[in-house]
């Protein structure tokens, strides 16, 4: 029957079953749709011949919630839902957010903070001894001890604080069916040790060969160095063909990893998108107001896996991997057609990605016999010799696409590695994505453009985005099109100081453009930028690396990004006074803001002692300093205070 997973009892004994195999817990709401990772699971398990019934957003203060189909057959799964609890609970200046969107209505608290820990404590309170499996974004990247920004401390592995018997990290389809196969043969889930993709805890390393024992958690709790070590060994170990089992050694057990989960095949890609997804919420929160993250998703295609970018600040190397994964265009015309025949479809597909839009193969060909390399990036610092540059198998697939009746239009509004375009020496997808794929503007992602902290980043010199911006601009001439590009921006990743602050606003400056939103660093779990955020050093060299702690001057920073914004006045001008950049105050066209008095402007605009002699600025106005400060005077106490215009008649 096509209809949605038990979310009752009565929805349990209407399919004839007096159990489930599975209870799974979720954050989320529950939305059957493959943007969704408990649904893809959820899904997979039914197809393998599982029982699996779905509690979404438990009340995690009564013990009753959890026990919405009695015991199940063979344990609990948990997910926090497609992010990290706390990301979706708390902004990066940790101010509690407004909105959730997994949630209906867009109610705020419909699930605890740390949710996969509250949930398996929930759980273990009433089921002692029931298998308990963790998976999800949140348990992936918290997998080993991780720094936790909101708690501004080093963690245990969640494995431990969650009580879970066992860890699925990464997208888990495969893992998930191996654990319900031991459990279903009888394996106690003690003895499950073997299966790619999880993490569990032993008391001994004496079955184990070939690993990496890291750092005790109590030595990396007692130095940070310590931590950073651990963490790169983590890096480098993370592709399924070469990393090596892991053990992380805690007062009275080892957390032990093994290596990640094989890529999946295209035919299994096709296989986990062609079950049969309901492709929306549950009804039952209709009268709610319905899932707003749905709308995101609704009519976007999702065509790859994985990320071989390798952007510091990025987790996809800890959980989908580096090595590029694809569906067939088969598979998605035919989930193309699906959306065609919605009734709420408007001719509009929304987008054709993934992690990268652009990224349709894997960047060498070495890479699914020998795996990543461990030490090295494809596209950092320039790209690999090795790399293998191809569109075209993704423009054809747009082609289909645009070809389908029904379809108006196809846009491309996932991330776009524009140094990967760069480096292809035919401009045939570049100049059909411009003419076909934006709707007036595409969005990309930068993030800097002080190379200091663009090498911290993991992304390409500035050079690379200045030549891709020209290229850009003389493409869409030559169609005719007005179209323009939308940087993604980042103030304060570690690296930078108020100096590359200021020179990314000098920058902006020269565009003639103030972003609307900008990205302030977020240190998540897992990534090589939060490493460097909590230790101080660049894990990859060891070496120290400058990072803004404190939020005043984070603060600084992202004011400066938005200085033409009134309210980031003092800021910005408090910035420019600490890093002697006083120059930048002025009526000079270079300056980024507009002086308070006299006192404000750089010394090449003050007049000399005697008040004789008139600067370029004041001669442009028609007025002495002394003149503008008794402007200034008149118009205290009003809102705004105009520059004064130029003179006609300019006194000599």
């Amino acid at each position: 029957m096509r209809d949605f997973l038990p979310v009752t009892k009565n929805d349990m004994k209407k399919r004839g079953w007096d159990q489930v195999d599975f209870t799974f817990v979720i954050g989320d709401a529950y939305v059957d749709h493959p943007s969704f990772g408990p649904a893809i699971i959820s899904r997979v398990l039914e197809n393998a011949g599982y029982r699996v019934g779905i509690i979404p957003q438990p009340d995690w203060k009564d013990e009753k919630s959890i026990d919405v189909f009695g015991e199940p057959r063979l344990g609990f799964l948990i997910s926090a839902g497609n992010m990290d609890s706390m990301v979706n609970h708390y902004s990066v200046s940790k101010k509690r957010r407004s909105k959730d969107f997994f949630t209906p209505g867009g109610v705020m608290g419909k699930r605890p903070d740390h949710a996969t820990v509250v949930y398996g404590n929930l759980i273990r309170r009433t089921y002692k001894n029931k298998p308990i499996v963790i998976g999800g974004i949140e348990a992936s990247l918290r997998r080993m001890a991780h720094y936790d920004y909101w708690d501004d401390t080093l963690k245990r592995s969640i494995l431990l604080d969650s009580q879970a018997d066992i860890l699925s990290f990464g997208m888990g389809e495969n893992s998930i069916v191996q654990i319900a196969d031991a459990l279903n043969s009888g394996i106690a889930v003690s003895d499950i040790t073997f299966i790619s993709g999880t993490v569990y805890k032993a008391k001994t390393l004496d079955r184990l060969y070939d690993y990496i024992t890291l750092p005790s958690y109590k030595d990396m709790k007692a130095d940070k160095l310590n931590y950073a070590r651990s963490f790169y060994t983590q890096y480098v170990n993370t592709d399924p063909f070469s990393g090596k089992i892991l053990a992380e050694p805690y007062d009275d057990v080892y957390v032990v990893q093994n290596p990640m989960s094989k890529p999946l095949s295209q035919d299994e890609m096709d296989r986990i998108y062609a079950l049969p997804y309901m492709r929306t919420y549950h009804p039952m929160y209709e009268s709610e107001g319905g899932i707003d993250a749905i709308r995101e998703v609704k009519f976007s295609l999702i065509s790859n896996r994985g990320c071989f970018g390798g952007c510091s600040f990025c987790a996809l190397t800890f959980h989908q991997g580096r090595i590029i994964q694809t569906r067939s265009h088969k598979s998605i015309l035919d989930e193309a057609k699906l959306l065609i025949e919605d009734p709420d479809f408007k001719g509009y597909i929304h987008d054709v990605g993934g992690p990268t839009a652009n990224f349709r193969k894997t960047s060498c060909e070495k890479q699914l016999k020998y795996g990543v390399c461990p030490n090295k990036q494809c596209l950092f610092p320039k790209p690999c010799s090795n790399l293998t540059v191809d569109h075209s198998d993704y423009l054809e697939l747009l082609r289909k696409l645009r070809a389908l009746p029904g379809v108006k239009k196809v846009f491309i509004r996932s991330g776009i590695r524009f140094d990967y375009i760069m480096a292809d020496k035919d401009d045939t997808f570049f100049k059909e994505m411009c003419k076909y794929h934006i709707s007036g503007q595409l969005k990309v992602a930068p993030e800097h453009i002080a190379d200091e902290v663009l090498s911290k980043m993991g992304k390409p010199e500035n050079s690379v985005y200045r030549a891709f911006c020209k290229k850009y601009a003389q493409i869409n001439k030559s169609l005719g099109k007005p179209q323009f590009l939308v940087p993604y921006l980042m103030s304060s990743h570690p690296g930078s100081t108020i100096k590359e602050a200021i020179a990314l606003a000098e920058y902006l400056r020269e565009l003639g453009y103030m972003p609307e939103q900008v990205q302030d660093f977020y240190p998540t779990p897992s990534t090589i930028s939060t490493c460097m955020y909590y230790t101080g050093v660049d894990p990859r060299t060891m070496k120290p690396v400058y990072v803004a702690h404190d939020p005043h001057e984070k603060a600084m920073q992202r004011a400066l990004i938005q200085y033409k914004d009134p309210k980031n006045y003092d800021l910005v001008h408090e910035a420019l006074v600490k890093a002697h950049r006083t120059d930048l105050i002025g009526f000079d066209k270079k300056c980024l803001i507009r002086p308070k008095n006299k006192n404000d402007v750089g010394r090449k605009n003050r007049l000399s002692k005697s008040g004789r002699i008139l600067t370029a600025e004041e001669k442009k106005y028609g007025i002495s300093f002394e003149k503008y400060d008794s402007i200034i005077n008149e118009q205290k106490g009003k809102k705004k205070i105009s520059k004064p215009k130029a003179s006609s008649k300019r006194k000599k």
